[in-house]
């Protein structure tokens, strides 16, 4: 006997794997709103270098959680998860089905599995002070003092050391100590993507980043928020600030990004094989598979 409760789909994967375009056939098909679960992309300005939805995707399927706040206002996961809920919720109670789409985990899990991060709000003095301690400085600190979550933080994560250092300083406690669980009320289907091209789509889209304006928007960013601004450490932006101070070329840049990406991917699909367990759709016809499965879910 099919269940009442909603269903809530995930499509969750690496970069460059595939997900907005098929989140978006399967929003036309189903009549859904998609729901961004990329932690990049709930920022202003920061499209080309975050393969942001197009306009025109986004007139081809309503896209929610997309310019939530200025890159230089970051948010915590919690806040977005209170954000996200809403958004999510709104949609559940019109249509019954919610539709997540991204490859941030600790979003998704903070949506999938109800994980509660610290309610510790961004500490801008800290911040600041981090900052100027440098990253490298900053990563030792944190190895130092609370080992295992360091661990899981790539050592250029100059957002999440800084988040972990502040719920640190502020609590006592590691960020790690601090999350619980509280399951959703939804049933969940998890669908993954993972095409055995991912290294060609990657060296393909990074590419394109530059050439559809990488540089340029970063620029722009750099103009208004300072070339230290945290998310211009990111990957792409990161390598872009570095062709404008004259320390990379083009093509220098582009192979970086690509090796960084990659790299990316690889912890990405670790942690989903780790923290979920998705239903890898095929290659061929992942859009049949999927509509497949989500019709069996609905019962």
């Amino acid at each position: 006997m099919p269940s009442h409760k909603p269903l809530v789909i995930a499509l969750m994967g690496p970069t460059a794997s595939g997900k907005t375009d098929l989140a978006i056939e399967i929003a036309k098909k189903m009549k859904l709103r998609i729901h961004n679960v990329d932690s990049r992309q709930i920022y202003i300005g920061m499209d080309v270098g975050t393969a942001k939805p197009t306009k025109k995707q986004r007139s081809e399927a309503k896209h929610c959680l997309i310019d939530l706040c200025r890159p230089d206002q970051p948010i915590t996961v919690k806040q977005f998860q209170q954000t996200a809920l809403l958004s999510l919720e709104k949609a559940l109670l019109d249509q019954g089905i919610g539709l997540l789409a991204g490859g941030s985990g600790l979003y998704l899990k903070s949506l999938l599995k109800g994980l509660e991060p610290p309610a510790v709000p961004p500490q801008k003095l800290l911040r600041k002070q981090f900052s100027k301690l440098g990253q490298g400085f900053c990563y030792e600190l944190l190895k130092a003092s609370d080992a295992w979550t360091a661990s899981k933080i790539s050592i250029a994560d100059k957002v999440r050391t800084q988040r972990a250092l502040e719920v640190l300083y502020c609590t006592g406690e590691s960020i790690s100590s601090l999350r619980t669980e509280n399951p959703p009320p939804w049933r969940v289907l998890e669908l993954g993507l993972n095409p055995k091209d991912l290294q060609e789509r990657i060296a393909r889209r990074t590419a394109n980043l530059y050439k559809n304006g990488l540089i340029e928007e970063t620029q722009k960013l750099a103009n208004k928020f300072g070339a230290d601004l945290p998310m211009l450490q990111t990957i792409g932006y990161g390598e872009a600030i570095q062709i404008l101070n004259g320390e990379l070329n083009l093509s220098e840049a582009i192979k970086l990004t690509t090796r960084r990406t990659q790299q990316f991917a690889k912890r990405q699909r670790t942690w989903f094989r780790r923290q979920h367990d998705p239903h890898w759709l095929n290659d061929e016809e992942p859009l049949r598979e999927a509509l497949t499965l989500i019709q069996a879910g609905i019962g």
